[in-house]
């Protein structure tokens, strides 16, 4: 269950990257590595506090692009603690991107 749900908090975070880009720049990467779609959206949207929030949680995207290619090749598994951060990270990150796409 745990695994589950750090799977589609990564789903939901990739595609809203993917969307930011596609409505910025009329196309997207086709690449799953968060850290790459991220700097993009980055230098798409020009945003200082971006790029801040994105270098105070590089912890957590790092977490969240391996666990997507944890799901794909290598099973791994994670705790109730991380499934709870990775949940809460994907709140805060949700207001980020609605911010982003209002500029």
């Amino acid at each position: 269950m745990k695994e589950a749900s750090i799977f589609h908090v990564e789903q939901f975070m990739q595609l809203y990257l993917k969307h930011l880009l596609y409505r910025r720049l009329g196309y997207f990467p086709k690449t799953h590595l968060w850290t790459e779609l991220f700097k993009q959206v980055i230098k798409a949207y020009d945003s200082p506090a971006t790029a801040q929030f994105y270098r105070e949680n590089l912890e957590m995207v790092a977490l969240l692009e391996e666990s997507y290619i944890s799901s794909r090749y290598l099973p791994k598994t994670y705790g109730k603690d991380v499934a709870d951060k990775a949940i809460a990270f994907s709140s805060k990150l949700k207001e980020v991107f609605e911010w982003l796409e209002k500029i």
